[in-house]
């Protein structure tokens, strides 16, 4: 690799086919840990209009699962194995686990993996119009990292959740302009 980062040959390069079996895969969750769980269902429905899919509890092991997409709550099944099933169906969720009593804790907290040592770095949300959705974020209280006229990337935006993980907000029409 050079300093300019892998070239568009060696990326294709690097990309194999895979085995056939893996034709019916899909990126189906994302998982973050949540210290409030009161506080990140708030932001994940009434700030980012996210659906509650499906609530699952581990009294035994201390955990909570929540299960949020973009989806029709008329859609959702009321049968418990039939909407087990289709919570598991819906692409990229993101399932946010809660830890009972990290609530009360208040040394505890998530790293977000945007400051070091780093990793994880942000989970997407494409909107119609990234300035319209930030006028309703600003409204709301919601806290900036990037507002979308600021730096070089203009157009979109990120933000954070109660738990300081990123999330970008992007058109996917801009991210032409953005990416050429």
């Amino acid at each position: 690799m050079s300093d300019k980062g892998l070239s568009d040959e060696a990326a294709a390069a690097a990309c194999k086919d895979g085995d056939p079996v893996t034709k019916d895969f899909m990126m189906q969750q994302t998982m973050l840990r949540v210290k409030d769980p009161v506080k990140s269902l708030d932001f994940y429905t009434r700030i980012l209009g996210m659906t509650l899919l499906q609530k699952f509890d581990f009294p035994s092991m201390r955990f909570s699962l929540f299960f949020l997409g973009f989806e029709d709550k008329k859609e959702i099944p009321t049968d418990v194995k039939e909407k087990t099933a289709w919570t598991f169906s819906r692409r990229a969720t993101i399932e946010l686990t809660h830890n009972w009593g990290s609530e009360a804790d208040e040394s505890q907290s998530y790293h977000n993996g945007n400051s070091d040592p780093r990793g994880f770095g942000h989970i997407g949300i494409a909107v119609p119009d990234v300035f319209e959705a930030c006028k309703l974020f600003e409204e709301q209280g919601v806290t900036f990292v990037k507002k979308p006229d600021d730096g070089k990337m203009k157009g979109l935006a990120f933000i954070q959740d109660p738990d300081g993980y990123w999330i970008e907000i992007l058109s996917p029409n801009n991210m032409v302009s953005i990416t050429s």
